[in-house]
């Protein structure tokens, strides 16, 4: 409790010690934009509550940057997913093998004793056309590189597949989807195999002077999991607001969601906080 407060009460200061950006009318809903033409450095701090048998507690943050590439007639926009990863251990000793999925974070083994380390490392190039339209779009591969540190968050495997996005902007609006699967193709023998299902809804509406709403929550799905065991599905939202440090735009964002179809021992809800450094280059994207 006293995390969530410390945490409200630092959103609320830094989003009123900021000046609106008028600059760039636009600029919130690009920055809501997966596929923008900003370059950006997301850090998404997420707190998990009520996991395992002694409702322990997880900190991911998740370092997201992007950076977009014209390539003429198409952009490619580079994303990366890195997970740093806090877990308290449990009270109670716990099967082997025991681990829930966090998101782009993947799974996180269920042990006595807290840790502390890197987890594996998402890398998503979305192809979309360069000229604007209505209706904005992106393909391309995803890849997860086995970069854990603690083996607690490690899936020890190298795997790959497909990721598309679509989404449009209509006048205060910016909703979409993106979806994702990868089936592991290296690594470790004795490791499970990896056929991972991730789909993320997006909507935000755009307020005044830079505040807006946002509900953006990571459903996924392990295949390889037993029946009852899954999917993890959370539900909420939050609010936001884009400011400026001087000529720097950076957006935050506040956000609960809680799981509402989950595996045994998952978190019951998650907090979290997102700051996002903007670093424009060129003319962004725009509907027609």
């Amino acid at each position: 409790m006293r995390t969530t407060i410390r945490m409200i009460t630092c959103f609320f200061l830094l989003v009123t010690s900021g000046q609106t950006v008028f600059a760039e009318e636009d600029m919130a809903k690009q920055s809501q934009n997966p596929l923008g033409t900003i370059i950006s450095a997301p850090f998404e701090n997420n707190f998990n509550f009520g996991i395992g048998p002694s409702d322990a507690t997880a900190y991911i943050l998740n370092m997201k940057p992007v950076y977009p590439v014209n390539l003429g007639d198409w952009n490619l926009i580079n994303r990366f997913i890195l997970p740093v990863i806090y877990s308290e251990g449990q009270d109670v000793p716990i099967p082997p093998g025991t681990g829930i999925e966090s998101g782009y974070a993947g799974i996180i083994e269920l042990a006595q004793g807290s840790a502390f380390g890197l987890g594996d490392t998402t890398y998503q190039g979305f192809f979309s056309p360069a000229k604007p339209a209505k209706w904005i779009w992106g393909v391309g591969p995803a890849l997860v590189l086995p970069t854990a540190t603690e083996d607690r968050y490690a899936n020890d495997k190298w795997s790959a597949g497909v990721s598309a996005v679509a989404l449009s902007m209509p006048g205060k609006w910016v909703v979409g989807v993106l979806a994702q699967n990868v089936w592991s193709f290296a690594g470790d023998s004795d490791a499970a195999d990896v056929n991972k299902f991730l789909f993320q809804y997006f909507i935000n509406y755009n307020l005044d002077n830079g505040w807006y709403l946002s509900t953006t929550p990571v459903i996924t799905a392990n295949w390889e999991a037993s029946s009852g065991n899954k999917w993890t599905i959370p539900f909420g939202g939050g609010v936001g607001r884009l400011v400026k440090f001087g000529k720097l735009p950076v957006d935050f964002k506040l956000a609960a969601y809680w799981n509402v179809e989950k595996p045994e021992h998952a978190a019951d809800w998650n907090l979290q906080f997102t700051v996002k450094f903007l670093f424009p280059k060129g003319k962004p994207a725009e509907e027609s």
